[in-house]
């Protein structure tokens, strides 16, 4: 056997592993009831109701990588462009302002303790990801096509320090020069 059907083989069986690996942690957590949404909710719970402010409702709820979720576990849709441009990540505290005229403002108001990494975009079933760490992270399209990413950039990618999280936030792509020193 060559060394690059070795190579290939090696890469495969890792693929194969970490894919076995998500699986597993998928399974844990819908046995356990310990998937994000659950942490999410309970940090949510802990913010207070929506309240009404010169005629506008006022609501708060924690960003889960896609949306907002309240104290009621009801989710709202937060643009993609606002969450790849602000590099929203999972357990953000957002405030959010439904004006009267039923126009969605929102403000981040409780930033999470992050970590950076550095990982490979890469796009499997329909979904950009970030491979880092031995995980796939999933990551919004408005930040692939922000930064003109493209599969196999190494990019920057941030992600709740505490929390385990599916999402993270394209911080930058790095340059394919500087990419290709760190190898």
């Amino acid at each position: 056997m060559s060394q690059a059907s070795k190579l290939a083989l090696i890469k495969e069986m890792v693929e194969s592993a970490e894919s076995n690996l998500r699986s597993a942690k998928q399974l844990i957590n819908e046995l356990t009831g310990s998937s994000s949404k659950n942490v999410f909710a309970q940090i949510a719970k802990d913010l207070g109701p929506s309240t009404k402010e010169d005629g506008d409702q006022i609501v708060e709820g924690v960003f889960n990588g896609q949306t907002m979720m309240d104290n009621n576990e009801k989710e709202y849709p937060v643009p993609a462009n606002y969450a790849s441009k602000s590099k929203l990540v999972p357990g953000d505290v957002l405030k959010l302002t439904i004006k009267e005229d039923g126009t969605y403002l929102y403000k981040q108001i409780g930033p999470v303790e992050r970590l950076r990494i550095v990982g490979t975009l890469t796009y499997e079933e329909g979904q950009y990801k970030v491979i880092a760490n031995a995980k796939a992270y999933k990551v919004l399209l408005a930040s692939v096509t922000y930064f003109k990413g493209e599969v196999g950039d190494k990019v920057t990618l941030i992600i709740p320090e505490v929390e385990d999280s599916e999402w993270g936030s394209i911080e930058n792509v790095l340059p394919r020069e500087e990419a290709e020193i760190e190898e």
